[in-house]
């Protein structure tokens, strides 16, 4: 197992197509604006490139709405990546897509073949293991694939549950150091971060406990703005970017961009 950690070389995200707006969701909170989403998009990606990491963008899949959600296709380590299978049947496409471009970047990539399903949102990796929930998309059956791919590169995966109506488990959660995790109370009572260092987001701000640390940076979605100050008080620097489309469709910081640091690259130039 190679140490894992919040510092990466690479970003891979993929543009919104214009049909990013008949996406799934979970609750029917109102139409993301397309121009707004395309926007926060961008800033997004700017603020990955700004660490000096190589981001890697894909063009927009007509076929697939939700195909601007990347994470939930892939999971990416140093020793190599594991295409999902996610929990929705329409989804599935968007992970054989993803695969010939992790091709790129690794030479060990493996794929969960089912029947378990299993999205890269419910997986939460540090330095000393990977958590796992189980959710509405991802089931037993597909942790215990993942747990048997990951064991060759040394991984120990632990399950852990994700609570009653949260999506996904980073929904709820988010790593912001190697001993640090940023959740909302309802995840954390339950117990999975025993060990670990908690920040809960301000009450009434739930809705901020999926961000990203990317290098230095912590990205943070914007409009919670009494977490963020909590988090630049706790020595983290923090850049808000713009979810308020996304997070329509179910959507937040990580579940935009596959982030990793290969131990052995193959190639990567330019956008695909």
């Amino acid at each position: 197992m190679t140490e894992q950690s919040y510092t990466f070389t690479n970003a891979i995200v993929r543009a919104p197509g214009r049909n990013v707006v008949g996406g799934l969701r979970s609750v029917d909170v109102g139409q993301p604006d397309f121009d707004t989403f395309v926007r926060h998009h961008r800033d997004y990606v700017a603020a990955l490139a700004s660490t000096g990491a190589h981001v890697t963008e894909l063009e927009s899949l007509d076929a697939f709405p939700d195909s601007v959600f990347v994470e939930d296709t892939a999971l990416c380590l140093p020793e190599g990546a594991v295409i999902m299978r996610p929990g929705t049947p329409t989804r599935l496409g968007e992970a054989a897509r993803i695969t010939p471009i992790l091709k790129q970047f690794y030479d060990d990539v493996v794929t969960i073949e089912g029947p378990g399903s299993i999205e890269g949102g419910d997986i939460l990796t540090s330095e000393r293991e990977i958590l796992v929930g189980r959710s509405q998309r991802t089931n037993v059956q597909g942790i215990e694939e993942f747990r048997q791919l990951t064991a060759k590169w040394g991984y120990e995966v632990r399950e852990v549950n994700t609570p009653p109506g949260v999506l996904h488990f980073k929904t709820d959660c988010s790593l912001l150091d190697e001993n640090t995790i940023l959740a909302t109370k309802r995840l954390a009572q339950s117990g999975c971060f025993e060990g670990y260092d908690v920040i809960h987001p301000v009450e009434g701000e739930e809705a901020c406990a999926n961000a990203i640390r990317f290098n230095n940076l912590v990205i943070f979605p914007a409009n919670f703005p009494m977490t963020a100050t909590r988090l630049r008080n706790a020595g983290y620097e923090v850049r808000e970017i713009g979810n308020s489309e996304a997070a329509k469709l179910d959507g937040g910081m990580s579940c935009l961009s596959l982030r990793f640091s290969p131990v052995c690259q193959t190639s990567s130039n330019g956008s695909i």
